[in-house]
Order: C-alpha cells, then structure tokens, then sequence
C-alpha cells in the first residue's frame, strides 16, 4: 500500500496538467494580476499546504494561534488571515458596523439599526470598493478636509482609503487617520498590492489606521485565495464572528481553509527573513537584459521606474515612434499573448506607442526570452550583437 501511495504521489508530481488540459503556461510580465494568478508560491508554502492537508484541527483555535503569531510578526494588535484583500475588505466592514452585536451580524447585508454610512475621497473610489458595498453601506464621497469632516455624522460607521491612490487625493494617509482618531471613527486602508516595500507590513497601522486589507498572493507569494486584515483587536475579533466557521453570517462564504491559514503565516515569515536588496538586484538585472536587448530597435527607447505605491518594483517602460514603427501597443501585446510562449504585458493607459514589463512575476531566463519576443514583434528581428 505505502508503495502504491509513494508511486501515486510521484505521478502526480510528473504529471503535466497544462498539457493535458490545453491550458497555455504564460510568461508574465504585466505583473502580479489576479487574472495571471498573481505571484507564485514559495516552496515552503506549497510544503506547509501539505502538511496541514493531513491533520483536523479545531478552525477557530487555529485562526486564533496563527492571528496571534502574525499579530506578533507585524508588531499589531491583532490578524485574520482573510479571502483575500477583497475578503479583508469585506470583513473589516462588516466588523466597523456590527461590532460584537449578535442580531447586527445575522442581519447584514441589511444595515436597518447600524451605523450606514462610509466617506471616501471622489480620487479614492475604485472597482474594489464594491466589497464595502457589498455589506449595504452607501459611500459618502468627499474631496477636502473640510468636506470630510463635515461628513462626518451618528450615521458614520467607517472612513475608507486607498492607499495607491494616495497621490491622487488632497488628504495624505496620516491626515486621513488623525481626522479619524479625533472623530472617534475606525479607518481601513486598502493597501492590497503594496508590498513590496516590506514596511507597508508596519507603517499603515503604526500611522493609525485601525484596519489594513492586504493580499497574501501578491508580494508576499503566498497563497493567491488568501489574504490579510490587520489592525484592532477589537475589530479584528468582530471581522473573525462575520465568518466562518460561524455559520449565520453574511462573510461565511470567505472562508479560508486550515492550509490557507497557515501557509498565510509561513509567507509571512519567508518574507520577514527575505534579503530584499538581493531582489532588488535580481529585479534591475532582468531589467538591464531586456533595455540591453533592446537598445538597437530603431525608434525604441527604453527607461527603468518604479511605481509610486502599489507594485513598487523596477519595471521598464518602453516606447517607439511609430513613424518609425507603425504598430500600436494593442497589436504588439496581441502578437506577444498568441505566440509561442504566450507572453503578458500591459499597455500603458491611452497611449499607442507603449508597453510596461514588471520584472519581479519573471522567472530565471525567461527576461531574455521575453525581451527577443518583443524586439522581434516591433520589427528588430535580429538579436544584438
């Protein structure tokens, strides 16, 4: 039997699931979308999934040991390993407007009795906003301090931020928590896809914010269904009674399993320990091979940056003269996703002459191959010498 187990085990591993499906495998250089599966696993996640895919534990005592081991790691009162960012979204606005109230709790996503109302800034509403709403809260936008603190009322449950959006609004995040702290009024942050840098871990609740959403599948390569709320405990305990495993309650469909959880714990620690400068270095390298490569198109320039906030890694922004080269960015990333490897990129907003690659969702070799494809399809077929 053991034999047979270990022969079982060995197929599986050899198997070729993407062959045997017809599912194309992707080079990925838009970056660590969800529609691209966002970041890959570590080994030591994948091998933490397997070693709690074999036991039972009791759900809610696991969720309050690994809570309590995260909470220690990130230096905040208290974590939930979450569904998600979107999940931690949810959760934690549930949790602004029911607090511990049992009837609350059973009644969302009706809000009759609560507090109703979340303000946000106009430059701060994006699609995933539709996670706060989804507990029957209306948005109040506002655009100055003033207009924030005048919106602010008994119908007041939450005060909402984006944090990549931070640039784009008047009132900056320590603002925006100080306002909420003089109100009496718990703040979230969103700040799904900005880590790296490794101190958006720390900053976002030692500024004040009493509840940070972020992803666990993004920079911290955990697993892609899985993400993190930190913040209060008080709030963290009432986002925990939103949810499974409690059964009568509007988050029980974000459930996160046993492997979730505490594969969620070992990425963070991984990341903890990563030698961040090391990939940073990693991450210029792939650059400079794909700017090299590059460097003799005719028409083509090449630049590294750096997104402010959210993806905050080297990237290459590369762009063409189209007198020069009459191809639009649509057509090149459509040659690029039907060729053989398919490859990722993203066009950069309203602009025909343009593309962007994220060098950290490249894996070993694959920015050269990557960089040839691309000089091939804007017309330098031949490699540089």
């Amino acid at each position: 039997m053991a034999d047979r187990q270990i022969s079982q085990v060995s197929d599986i591993v050899n198997r070729d699931f993407l062959k045997e499906l017809g599912v194309r495998r992707v080079i990925n250089g838009a970056g660590v979308y969800t529609m691209l599966c966002g970041s890959l696993m570590l080994p030591e996640v994948v091998q933490a999934i397997h070693a709690m895919s074999r036991v039972y534990v009791r759900l809610d005592e696991l969720h309050d040991a690994v809570g309590a081991r995260i909470a220690s790691l990130l230096n905040c009162e208290a974590a939930l390993v979450t569904s998600g960012a979107f999940g931690g979204l949810m959760l934690g606005t549930a949790a602004c407007l029911t607090r511990d109230n049992a009837e609350f709790i059973a009644r969302l996503p009706d809000t009759t009795g609560m507090k109703s109302e979340v303000i946000v800034q106009k430059a701060h509403r994006f699609p995933y906003d539709h996670a706060v709403r989804n507990c029957g809260v209306r948005l109040i936008e506002v655009e100055t301090r003033a207009e924030l603190e005048a919106a602010i009322s008994t119908r007041t449950a939450m005060l909402l931020f984006l944090n990549k959006a931070e640039h784009r609004g008047q009132i900056k995040a320590a603002e925006f928590a100080q306002i909420a702290r003089i109100h009496g009024v718990p703040t979230l942050n969103d700040a799904a896809a900005d880590v790296p840098p490794v101190d958006t871990l720390f900053r976002l609740t030692k500024m004040g914010f009493d509840l940070v959403a972020l992803s666990g599948g993004k920079g911290l390569h955990g697993p892609q269904s899985a993400g993190l709320l930190l913040g209060r405990k008080d709030l963290i305990h009432a986002a925990r009674l939103n949810t499974a495993p409690h059964s009568d309650t509007f988050g029980r469909g974000l459930k996160v399993s046993k492997e979730e959880i505490v594969a969620m714990m070992v990425a963070v620690e991984r990341y903890l320990d990563r030698d961040h400068e090391a990939d940073w270095r990693e991450w210029e390298a792939r650059v400079g091979t794909i700017r090299e490569t590059l460097r003799s198109v005719p028409g083509v320039t090449t630049e590294q940056f750096v997104p402010s906030i959210a993806n905050e890694v080297p990237h290459v922004r590369i762009r063409w003269d189209r007198k020069v080269l009459p191809i639009d960015a649509a057509d090149v990333v459509h040659q690029l996703r039907e060729g053989e490897p398919s490859i990722e990129l993203v066009p950069v907003p309203y602009e025909k002459d343009s593309l962007e690659v994220a060098s950290w969702t490249l894996q070993s070799g694959e920015a050269a191959i990557l960089a040839q494809r691309i000089r091939e399809t804007l017309g330098g077929s031949r490699s540089p010498r």
